[in-house]
């Protein structure tokens, strides 16, 4: 039977033994609680770590955004900067053309009217007469009157202020020649035709630099004068001569010749494009002849050496070589 002593010894070593597994089922939960508690920081800080990265990339939009429109802000401004400027720059050149039109218009200006001053003072017998804008006629009328007070003819002037040469002005200047009837046409300008120097006659329209215009106004005047002495001499003639006479040295006469040579001139160079036309029309027509008639001729060769001499004879064939060997 143990004794008292072992059966304390015992108790204790039980009791002891007890602890110790209580202590390590503590030790046990403790260690859990701690691996439990980890995990849990490690799951805070990676949604910690998670939302700062959301956050950043949230930061980084907005930033790009907040980038974006202003980076369109200001393109908007430049474009409309832009605008502003293309548009001012458009303004300021329209205005500097009609500036510059305005200075040749006045320029023209000035000059017809220094010009109609000029003739005025020259020629104190004749009337000088403005053509008004927009009305066809050149620019100045000159009636010309001799000291006696009679009118001989009228000269038609024209005036122009540019930098070029214009081919065209001849023809509208003959046009209003005829309109009014002038005997004289003369065109005043600066840029003369390449083949002249500082005056000449070119298709009926006298051209002419302006420090040449008094010397050819005084030669137009006085031929004028001349011409009218010249069909005064013939008045004692019969009457029908004198009338024929006067018509066909006068201007009017003239001017009807003049038109229906133009006229004339312009159906020869119809008449001989639709020449050259024709022709060339005619050769494409014979050319095509010749093939269909050696086509024919190759065809019916063909079958007369298939067929031999069962192939029918055409009738015409052999005329139709004929007339075509005899051309």
């Amino acid at each position: 039977m143990p004794t008292l002593s072992q059966m304390r010894l015992k108790e204790a070593e039980e009791e002891r033994t007890s602890t110790k597994q209580r202590l390590g089922r503590l030790m046990e939960q403790l260690l859990k609680e701690k691996e439990e508690k980890r995990a849990l920081h490690a799951k805070d800080e990676e949604r910690e770590l998670a939302y700062r990265k959301k956050l950043e990339e949230e930061e980084a939009k907005i930033r790009l955004d907040a980038q974006k429109k202003a980076e369109d802000d200001q393109r908007l401004k430049i474009l409309e900067k832009e605008k502003q400027l293309e548009s001012a720059l458009k303004e300021t050149e329209d205005l500097r053309r009609k500036l510059q039109q305005g200075s040749q218009q006045l320029q023209g200006e000035a000059f017809e009217l220094a010009f109609e001053s000029l003739l005025a003072t020259q020629y104190a017998h004749d009337k000088i007469l403005p053509v008004g804008k927009g009305i066809k006629g050149g620019d100045i009328i000159q009636e010309v009157w001799d000291a006696k007070g009679n009118y001989v003819g009228k000269i038609l002037w024209e005036l122009k202020n540019t930098k070029t040469w214009g081919p065209s002005w001849i023809d509208k200047l003959k046009n209003d020649k005829r309109t009014i009837n002038a005997d004289e046409a003369v065109l005043i300008t600066e840029i003369l035709p390449p083949d002249m120097k500082t005056a000449g006659w070119k298709d009926n329209v006298w051209v002419t630099r302006h420090d040449f215009v008094i010397p050819l106004a005084d030669t137009l005047r006085a031929k004028l004068i001349q011409l009218f002495y010249v069909k005064n001499s013939v008045q004692g003639k019969d009457k029908k001569m004198e009338i024929l006479y006067s018509y066909l040295s006068g201007s009017e006469f003239r001017h009807r010749v003049e038109a229906i040579v133009e006229a004339f001139s312009n159906m020869q160079a119809e008449i001989e494009k639709e020449k050259r036309y024709f022709s060339n029309k005619w050769a494409r027509d014979e050319k095509n002849i010749r093939q269909v008639i050696d086509n024919t001729y190759g065809m019916h060769g063909d079958f007369k050496g298939i067929i031999g001499s069962a192939l029918a004879q055409i009738k015409g064939l052999d005329t139709l070589e004929l007339d075509d060997g005899e051309a």
